[in-house]
């Protein structure tokens, strides 16, 4: 069974309007600002994680869009001038260099792309939520200190005892 998916969302779109029309100008503007209030994003495969500072600070962890990035710039813009290390977590990127224009405040500067007081639109991750490239083959392979699936048990040999 095949579903148009255009047609649910232009449903869907049309419902809300029929109920907005219903409700009056000042609902309207109620109901418009809960729906653009930035919901928690989920990463999608190749977004990468950065959480090295975000819990600590109380804010979510930021969810970088890779490939939405790399759809429209060369590797070297971000990772030879930018001087971006090729490993999540990798860089000591923390708002204060952010504002002072390195990393991605070279272009997250209000006249390239967004600039830092649209924190949301960065720091849209699910809190808790560990720096790494989602989904990435490596993470679904082997966590960190544990085998690969269906290596079985460790058949390295136990420590020697100290004297």
């Amino acid at each position: 069974m095949s579903t148009n998916l255009a047609w649910g969302q232009d449903m869907k779109l049309a419902k809300v309007q029929k109920i907005l029309a219903l409700l009056g100008i000042t609902a309207m503007v109620a109901i418009l600002s809960l729906v653009i209030a930035t919901p928690q994003v989920q990463a999608e495969y190749g977004d990468v994680v950065l959480n090295n500072y975000s819990d600590k600070a109380g804010m979510r962890p930021v969810v970088f869009p890779h490939w939405f990035h790399r759809v429209r710039f060369r590797c070297k813009a971000c990772h030879a001038d930018l001087g971006i290390k090729f490993k999540a977590g990798g860089n000591e990127i923390n708002m204060v260099k952010i504002i002072d224009g390195q990393y991605c405040g070279a272009c997250h500067n209000s006249k390239v792309a967004w600039g830092v007081e649209s924190c949301d639109l960065c720091h849209s991750g699910k809190p808790g939520t560990p720096t790494q490239v989602h989904e990435s083959t490596i993470n679904l392979l082997a966590a960190p200190g544990s085998a690969p699936p269906g290596a079985g048990p460790s058949t390295s040999p136990a420590p020697a005892a100290k004297k």
